[in-house]
């Protein structure tokens, strides 16, 4: 056992866990089960640490057992000690502690549900009581780990399982410097609510929580609120946002453009102060079906996406999701901006209500599974008036830090792209003010490249200069072909 523990000690010992695992199910399950067991240890080593305290407050066992004295309850049971009195059936016993976890608490309801150590094939029960054993190195309790330590730890093994994972890394994890950017130009505020409709394993609401509390903020003022299509992905963001004590978050499963679940009463979308999110890229089937007579949700007001391409389909749906005084901010392929037809014609709509205020270019390779560069579109329901009819461009595809697998944002290229949105005015190579009537000039066409070039001119070129510098060269040509001509002649070649 060890006292305090540092970041980097819990993430090596998080991140070791897994190979005891390498070889016996594929790479990319490991989280699963990793998350499951880590967050069931995380559990049970908190409620017996308030169990302790309780224990000294009161002087009675019986009160400090009390399920209301703590913040979640765990049967006796189903303690951690309990399961490992027994050496015997492993799986099957910590299946039926994860039921009854989730049976003691409703808001932890289903985060167990597609963790299953019960077959004995890919789970023999040497195999569980070896990673049993590896998370007793640790107690993880909030006088060993605290929250936000724990909570960072928990980021870390997502980032390297989104790693490890390659292409379907990036349906559950966005790169942290991608988020930190997008929060940084959005700037929330106390008493916000924020909501992240393709929520993974909630990044984007954990950033949000996480400029308040270094900006002198108050993050528990702010009210959360994601969806998350994806089980295993729902259940991940519900541990993590668990793990790092936020209570006032609100994280519910299913598809939310065809099954949206924040309503109100008369099934109209519900509306936020902020809404941010990195839909999956040119998603093919979106639910087009439900659509073709008109949204029953309402969101289809600028347009019906094409049947292979949902980016729009989720844009729509943001912005149906914002206040009239909201903000938002949306990962999109760099397609969003200028595909026609009926691309051409939503974006055409979108850019006559003037809501687009900013759009940031990030540079190749910064997202799992993809190498395209991609782009954030920023919208103001509220743009203050010195911005109305504009749109900022900020091409910033040389703002990131090269690596042998994948490119980053560095704390530099993150301040210089954010505050480019905050200044709000020209900059050489960078960033450029656009008038909505050269953008409509343009067939209503938002590639950066037309507006923003990151290349210096070439300098000017001085024709006279270059003509003498070329009637010169053509004299010493004609000067040195007359010589070779006359040693040809001496050599007997007329």
């Amino acid at each position: 056992m060890s006292d305090k523990i540092t970041l980097h000690e819990l993430e090596r010992h998080l991140w070791a866990a897994a190979d005891i695992l390498r070889g016996s199910i594929d790479a990319a399950d490991y989280k699963h089960y990793i998350f499951g067991l880590l967050f069931y240890k995380r559990l049970c080593d908190v409620w017996q640490e308030e169990y302790e305290q309780l224990k000294e407050k009161f002087g009675d066992e019986e009160l400090a057992l009390l399920p209301d004295e703590h913040r979640f309850h765990i049967p006796q049971e189903s303690q951690w000690r309990n399961i490992r009195e027994q050496a015997t059936d492993y799986g099957e016993r910590l299946n039926i502690a994860f039921q009854k976890i989730e049976d003691a608490n409703p808001r932890l309801e289903g985060v167990f549900a597609d963790v299953d150590f019960a077959n004995q094939e890919r789970f023999p029960n040497h195999m569980l009581e070896e990673l049993m054993e590896h998370f007793e190195k640790y107690e993880l309790t909030n006088a060993n780990v605290d929250p936000n330590m724990l909570g960072d730890a928990y980021e870390y093994l997502i980032a390297q399982f989104a790693d490890d994972a390659g292409k379907k890394g990036g349906e559950f994890y966005t790169p942290k410097a991608v988020v930190r950017l997008m929060v940084e130009v959005l700037q929330p505020e106390e008493s916000m609510t924020v909501y992240d409709p393709a929520v993974g394993s909630g990044g984007m609401l954990l950033a949000c929580w996480q400029y308040m509390l270094d900006h002198g903020m108050n993050p528990e003022s702010l009210t959360l609120f994601g969806q998350e299509k994806n089980l295993n992905t729902w259940a991940i963001c519900k541990m993590s946002l668990f793990l790092h004590d936020i209570d006032n978050a609100n994280i519910k499963r299913g598809d939310t453009l065809t099954d949206p679940k924040f309503l109100s009463g008369d099934k109209t979308l519900e509306t936020f102060d902020m809404v941010l999110a990195n839909p999956p890229f040119s998603l093919k089937s979106w639910g087009k079906k439900l659509w073709k007579d008109g949204d029953p949700f309402g969101r289809d007001v600028y347009g019906m996406p094409p049947k292979n391409y949902g980016d729009f389909a989720f844009i729509q749906h943001m912005i149906a999701s914002l206040s009239p005084q909201g903000r938002m901010a949306v990962v999109v392929p760099h397609g969003v901006l200028f595909r026609g037809r009926s691309e051409g014609r939503i974006r055409k709509k979108i850019l006559q209500a003037d809501l687009i205020e900013a759009v940031i270019g990030l540079g190749d390779n910064l997202f799992y599974g993809t190498g395209i560069p991609a782009a954030i579109v920023f919208i103001n329901k509220d743009k203050p008036q010195e911005r109305r009819e504009k749109v900022l461009i900020v091409n910033g595809e040389k703002e990131f830090q090269e690596a042998t697998n994948q490119n980053t944002l560095s704390d530099e290229n993150v301040a210089t792209l954010a505050e480019a949105v905050h200044s709000y005015e020209d900059q050489d190579l960078l960033a450029r003010v656009v008038e909505v009537e050269e953008i409509v000039e343009n067939d209503y066409n938002l590639n950066l490249t037309r507006y923003v070039q990151t290349d210096p001119p070439p300098p000017p070129i001085d024709v006279q200069k270059e003509l003498l510098e070329l009637r010169k060269m053509k004299a010493n040509r004609d000067k040195a072909e007359r010589r070779m001509n006359s040693y040809l002649k001496e050599l007997g070649y007329d």
